[in-house]
């Protein structure tokens, strides 16, 4: 399962290059960088809402996740598993 800091720091990542994207269509459509920064602004601020509850709900969707995988590879990452004693 993923944390909560992790789908947080995907989504600024993604949305930070989005942005950036929607900025530079706006600047050529429009010709000017107010508008371009205007829209790539609340382009920004909805999706960003958007896509963190979009990861969120996915982690609710079963449909193509193996339990038994994620509890093997908790077991393998657990500080006092036999594969991290000794390092």
């Amino acid at each position: 399962m993923e944390s909560r800091t992790r789908s947080l720091l995907k989504a600024i990542s993604w949305r930070v290059t989005a942005t950036m994207t929607t900025i530079i269509i706006a600047y050529f459509i429009t010709g000017q960088v107010d508008a371009a920064l205007a829209i790539g602004s609340i382009e920004f601020v909805l999706k960003f809402v958007i896509y963190y509850a979009h990861e969120r709900a996915w982690l609710k969707v079963r449909v193509g996740q193996h339990p038994a995988l994620d509890e093997q590879q908790a077991l393998h990452s657990a500080p006092n598993s036999p594969r991290h004693q000794g390092k």
